[in-house]
């Protein structure tokens, strides 16, 4: 009689099939804590995320827009040529009025440029050793952009930001401050919108779960807000965090920033007004055409090397020091 052979040692599970599980779990327990994965700390977040239905209301007769775009042209590692832009964009009683794709501010990087590029940052009150990158630079324009809207814009306007509403870490939280109070004083609401938010709820994204949650409450078409969290005492300025879906015909919702001191509903029964467009339902159509103003495309960043080639051409740098500084050596080697 035959003697069956023993079973073979299962495999062990491989790196994908241990992390799938995780993420499944992560995604599928739900929980409890709020945290943003950023771990900045400056948000104290509510215990209980309460739904709440959200009425429509009338759109603001004066918006504006404001993002901002970024592209690397040259790049040597240990130095580095970037440009950064940002877009305004200004809506009165529904019509679009200004498109301005923003002037193309191109910088220096690298740690020997370190001092003169925070120069060239003219904000008062930066740290005089902080490190200078492209997502400063962006954000720094992307705000005075912004503080440029304010002064022209009219009582009752709201001003829309892409992103949160809490500025690179580097920048004084002084300076959003004063933001703030400017417009409040003249009566102009600050809103800022992220498309894709770290908060989280049980370390799985929390918007989704919010999404799942408001459909079995509401329905599948409702407009709805949560109130989220809120600035800490400490920090220097107030700002409230809602999640928000803003369009019945929405496949998701946002996480947005608004200051402290306002009623949230109205505000945003406000934006909801703004976003209800064909191709972007549920996000404020002034924000997708400010996103295309400032975006910086291939052909804009090959445009921008073609004028550097230039001046190194005028300033007597040779082609084989243009090229040994600043040729992709991965790209070349994967191309042979």
């Amino acid at each position: 009689m035959a003697v069956a052979a023993p079973p073979l040692p299962a495999a062990p599970p491989s790196s994908l099939e241990t992390a799938a599980a995780r993420l499944a779990l992560l995604l599928t327990r739900g929980g409890s804590d709020l945290a943003e994965a950023s771990g900045r700390g400056d948000l104290e977040f509510e215990a209980v995320v309460g739904l709440r239905p959200l009425p429509p209301r009338p759109a603001p007769a004066d918006a504006w827009a404001v993002d901002g775009g970024q592209a690397l042209v040259a790049d040597g590692r240990c130095v580095q040529l970037v440009v950064t832009r940002a877009a305004r964009v200004r809506f009165r009683s529904g019509r679009c009025v200004l498109e301005d794709e923003g002037e193309l501010r191109a910088a220096v990087l690298g740690p020997a440029e370190a001092a003169v590029a925070r120069s060239a940052l003219q904000l008062p009150g930066l740290a005089s050793d902080c490190a200078v990158d492209v997502n400063l630079l962006r954000d720094r324009w992307e705000w005075d952009a912004v503080e440029r809207c304010l002064f022209e814009a009219e009582p009752g306007a709201i001003v829309l930001v892409d992103g949160d509403l809490q500025p690179d870490w580097r920048i004084p939280s002084t300076f959003l401050a004063s933001l703030l109070e400017r417009a409040g004083e003249r009566g102009v609401v600050l809103v800022g919108v992220t498309k894709h938010s770290s908060l989280s709820r049980g370390g799985a994204p929390l918007l989704g779960q919010l999404e799942v949650e408001a459909a079995e409450l509401f329905g599948d078409r409702a407009r709805w807000w949560a109130p989220l969290a809120r600035t800490r005492p400490d920090v220097g300025y107030g700002l409230q965090v809602v999640a928000a879906r803003l369009d019945p015909d929405a496949r998701f919702a946002f996480r947005v920033d608004l200051p402290g001191d306002v009623d949230p509903e109205p505000v945003l029964g406000a934006l909801a007004a703004l976003c209800d467009d064909a191709g972007f339902p549920g996000y404020p159509y002034p924000l997708a055409v400010a996103d295309r103003l400032a975006a910086c495309p291939r052909w804009l960043r090959q445009e921008v090397r073609m004028q550097l080639e230039e001046h190194f051409h005028r300033a007597g740098v040779p082609p084989q020091v243009r090229e040994r500084a600043f040729a992709d050596r991965h790209d070349l080697m994967e191309r042979s």
